[in-house]
């Protein structure tokens, strides 16, 4: 965590602990903190310019999100997923994205449809240009936007505890080129297309399938790592 740069952005509507808890949760999603990193709190509190309280805060709101490990005795550390912890992950995932599919096949408006649709041209651009974050985050959009036509609160709010948790694990995966990006497109045509045609039982077996195949490439990626 030596040489770790964060760029703190200070909120007057926000309380310094949320500013902190935001900064850290960054840094631990786009990889700047690695899995095992121990945290100390003095050395945040030095790097970020704030008193170890909201630091302290912070962790603990971090280890809410299963971003961060609190030992006794030990402090505090990036929390490391074993494989068995993802697939686990992912396999509810993949349960969740069935039926949030489904239930988009029958509820999505014709707006949010052409969104999808727009997000999904944005995606293919972002492939084209390998630019590595835009299309994570473009996907992670895509999902999001499926999951909020459910008008489900619950499936939503435990799909972005989940989502969360792996987003680190996607990105360096994706930075790695461990995903065949055209099959990705094609998963997410097939989704549009099965949404369009209200064709519930199409639309969750290819959400299903195209969690499986994620799975596969992030199992890739950590065996290689």
């Amino acid at each position: 965590m030596a040489d770790t740069k964060f760029n703190i952005n200070t909120n007057e509507y926000l309380p310094l602990r949320d500013v902190v808890f935001n900064t850290l949760r960054d840094a631990i999603l786009t990889g700047k903190l690695v899995p095992g990193e121990r945290l100390m709190e003095n050395q945040l509190a030095e790097k970020l310019g704030v008193s170890r309280t909201p630091v302290r805060e912070a962790l603990r709101m971090l280890e809410l999100e299963n971003l961060v490990e609190l030992v006794p005795r030990k402090g505090a550390q990036v929390l490391d997923m074993s494989e068995k912890d993802i697939v686990n992950i992912l396999e509810v995932r993949s349960a969740l994205e069935g039926l949030a599919t489904s239930l988009a096949c029958k509820k999505m408006t014709k707006e949010d449809l052409q969104q999808l649709k727009n997000m999904e041209v944005d995606f293919e651009k972002a492939v084209a240009d390998n630019d590595v974050e835009h299309f994570v985050d473009i996907d992670e959009d895509f999902h999001d936007l499926i999951f909020a036509a459910t008008e489900n609160d619950k499936l939503i709010n435990i799909f972005r505890n989940l989502r969360i948790q792996l987003y680190r694990y996607r990105m360096a995966q994706a930075k790695n080129n461990e995903t065949s990006m055209s099959t990705i497109v094609a998963h997410h045509r097939s989704i549009i297309r099965a949404i369009e045609n209200h064709d519930a039982e199409e639309g969750a077996s290819i959400a299903q399938g195209h969690i499986k195949y994620q799975t596969e490439s992030i199992l890739r990626f950590v065996r290689n790592k």
